[in-house]
C-alpha cells in the first residue's frame, strides 16, 4: 500500500508570509540597461506579467522543496510456519462397505470417507499435503502439494480395488515417512486411516516402530468402522511412540469432529511483520524552483522594472 504527502507540510505557511511581505514592502533595485533588448524580449508589460510568474513559481517550488514531498510504501511480510502433511488411506476391500455414512446409508464408507478428506485438505490452506493409498501394497498417489485441486482430483481417483483386496497398513505408514523424511520441513505430520488390520505387509511392526521413533514425525491414526475388525493396541502403539493420537470412529459425523480435531491441533502460525520504504522527491521541485530563478533573474536583469 503506498501514499504519497509531505514530510514537513508547515512549510507551506510561509506563502501567506511571502504574499504579505510582497504587498507591504515591494524590493526596489537597479536594473541593467540594454539598448533595444525590447525588441528581443517584448514591451515592460510582458515582462512585469512574467516576472511575476516566475518569482511566484520559484518560491512554491522552493517551498515544495522544503516540504519534502515522499512517498511512503507498506510491505507487509506474511512468514508461514506451513506443515507437510501425508494422508494414509486405505482402499481395501472394507472400504467398499455401507452404512458409514448415516445421512445416506447406502453410500459407501470408502465416498464418505474421500468427502471428509476433501474438506480437510480445504482447510490447509498453506500446507503443502501429499496422498497414499494401500491396499494389498502401498502406492504414492500424490506427492507433497501445494496444489490443493490437483491433489483433490487424485484423491477422487482413488476406488476400492485399485491396488487389491487385502491390507498393508505399515507398508502404507513407512512408505509416507520415508517421504516426510526426505523433506527438509520443520513440521511434518501423518495422518493413518483405516478400517482393518494388517495382513500384507512386507515391514515388520517392530522394525516399524523404531523407524517412527527415528523420524520424530507425529502420527494421528483414525480407525474407522468397528473395533473387532482392527488391531487397535498396534494402532495406538503406532500413534503414542510418535507422540500422536489415536482415534475411534463409527460414523462420517464423527469423523468430520476428529479431523476438525486435528485440523486444529495442527494450525499453522503466520508472523506478519510490516517496513515502510520511503521515495523521496524534494530534487524535483528543486529543479523547477532554480530553472524558474534563473529565468527570473534574467528577465530582472536585462530591462529590469525596479520599483
Amino acid at each position: 500500500m503506498s501514499h504519497f504527502n509531505f514530510e514537513y507540510p508547515y512549510v507551506f505557511l510561509l506563502l501567506p508570509l511571502f504574499w504579505i511581505c510582497q504587498k507591504k514592502c515591494p524590493p526596489k533595485s537597479e536594473a541593467i540597461y540594454f539598448p533595444y533588448i525590447h525588441i528581443l524580449i517584448g514591451g515592460e508589460k510582458f515582462k512585469s506579467l512574467w516576472l511575476e510568474v516566475f518569482k511566484w513559481f520559484t518560491f512554491i517550488m522552493f517551498l515544495f522543496a522544503l516540504a519534502s514531498p515522499v512517498k511512503k510504501t507498506i510491505y507487509h511480510d506474511v512468514k508461514k510456519n506451513a506443515r507437510d502433511i501425508m494422508l494414509i488411506l486405505d482402499i481395501s476391500d472394507s472400504m467398499k462397505d455401507i452404512g458409514f455414512d448415516l445421512d445416506h446409508p447406502k453410500k459407501r464408507k470408502i465416498d464418505a470417507v474421500k468427502e471428509v478428506v476433501n474438506d480437510f485438505i480445504n482447510k490447509r490452506v498453506n500446507d503443502r499435503i501429499g496422498l497414499i493409498s494401500f491396499a494389498s501394497s502401498a502406492f504414492i498417489a500424490s506427492p507433497l502439494t501445494f496444489d490443493k485441486n490437483y491433489l483433490k482430483e487424485i484423491l477422487k481417483k482413488q476406488q476400492v480395488g485399485l491396488l487389491g483386496s487385502r491390507t498393508a497398513i505399515y507398508d502404507g505408514l513407512a512408505q509416507s515417512l520415508y517421504l516426510l523424511e526426505s523433506d527438509k520441513a520443520k513440521s511434518k505430520v501423518a495422518i493413518l486411516l483405516t478400517d482393518g488390520s494388517d495382513n500384507m505387509s512386507t515391514i515388520k511392526f517392530d522394525k516399524l516402530l523404531n523407524f517412527i521413533k527415528k523420524s520424530g514425525i507425529k502420527v494421528y491414526v483414525i480407525g474407522v468402522g468397528a473395533k473387532e475388525d482392527l488391531n487397535i493396541n498396534r494402532l495406538k502403539k503406532i500413534a503414542n511412540v510418535s507422540h500422536g493420537e489415536f482415534f475411534m470412529v463409527q460414523d462420517k459425523n464423527a469423523l468430520f469432529r476428529v479431523y476438525n480435531q486435528i485440523d486444529a491441533s495442527e494450525y499453522s502460525k503466520q508472523k506478519a511483520q510490516s517496513f515502510v520504504v520511503y521515495k523521496y522527491y524534494y530534487y524535483f521541485p528543486l529543479i523547477f524552483a532554480l530553472i524558474s530563478l534563473m529565468l527570473f533573474i534574467y528577465f530582472k536583469s536585462v530591462k529590469g522594472v525596479a520599483k
